[in-house]
């Protein structure tokens, strides 16, 4: 078995572990939890360190399965910094309140919790970083002994 078989099956249970991890954060009484009213702080960073470590995953599948040793084009950057536009959006609006510049700014003895505006910002950021890796994966190069496709010499392969 070569590397890129390796890096896909790492690449497949880095997914897998993000998933379950937005899973658990979603529902926390899967895992014996008792729900509070509302999404709490804990349970937003749970479903945004899921979330990232999912998105890791699919990279890390799309590279060793579709584009192995193969150098990234400027569609594929592109979506690489489009997903990772959508992760680090989703984190500054899911922590707004909490990084006071929220408009539901909890009042002394609350906790703050996720409103309905921050919820449809999350959601919408989680869309974008998915559109970036559908990006990835949709515009990559399809065959690199064709010699017509350019080659940059001085271009790194970035995994």
């Amino acid at each position: 078995m070569d590397n890129s078989h390796k890096f896909a099956q790492l690449g497949i249970a880095v997914a897998l572990l993000g998933g379950v991890v937005t899973f658990i954060g979603l529902f926390p009484s899967v895992i014996g939890l008792e729900a509070s009213a509302g999404v709490g702080v804990l349970q937003v960073l749970v479903i945004l360190a899921g979330f990232s470590t999912l998105i890791s995953g699919v990279y890390i599948f799309a590279q060793a399965t579709y584009y192995p040793n193969r150098r990234h084009n400027l569609a594929q950057k592109i979506g690489v910094r489009l997903s990772m536009t959508g992760i680090v959006l989703a984190t500054a609006i899911g922590l707004a309140d909490v990084l006071g510049f929220g408009s539901n700014s909890p009042l002394i003895g609350q906790r703050p919790t996720l409103g309905p505006w921050q919820t449809g910002g999350m959601i919408g950021s989680f869309i974008i970083a998915s559109l970036g890796v559908l990006i990835f994966v949709l515009l990559g190069e399809n065959d690199p002994d064709d010699p017509n496709s350019p080659h940059d010499p001085d271009d790194t392969i970035v995994f």
